[in-house]
């Protein structure tokens, strides 16, 4: 077997282990895990697997860049059409903004009805 390539501390261990892109689940994979650090390192047959599973939930290639704009005093973000049309993201929506570091925020949908 091998060392950790991160921690060098621990042999890798063949095990099956759960991925998931954001919020969604893809299922669960080989991979080598290092029972010191806790890392896992998939093998090429599950990659290609969690890319075919990404294209098969439709999230394969869906991240894009977007751009600030204004309205009056506040700024928008704007939504490329290919990602709001995946999300349901329609005019109007009600939306939750929160920091989640100091160059990173998220954008969590509300629930239908709310506005």
């Amino acid at each position: 077997m091998t060392e950790c390539f991160i921690c060098e501390k621990a042999e890798l261990e063949r095990r099956r282990v759960p991925y998931s892109y954001h919020d969604w689940y893809f299922g669960d994979y080989e991979a080598d895990v290092c029972p010191a650090c806790g890392e896992a390192f998939f093998t090429e047959a599950a990659s290609d697997a969690m890319d075919a599973r990404a294209r098969e939930l439709g999230v394969w290639g869906l991240e894009r860049d977007g751009t600030v704009g204004r309205s009056g005093n506040s700024l928008m973000v704007r939504i490329p059409r290919v990602l709001a049309d995946f999300l349901g993201v329609r005019a109007g929506a009600r939306v939750h903004l929160a920091p989640e570091g100091p160059r990173k925020f998220s954008v969590e949908m509300g629930k239908e009805g709310e506005g």
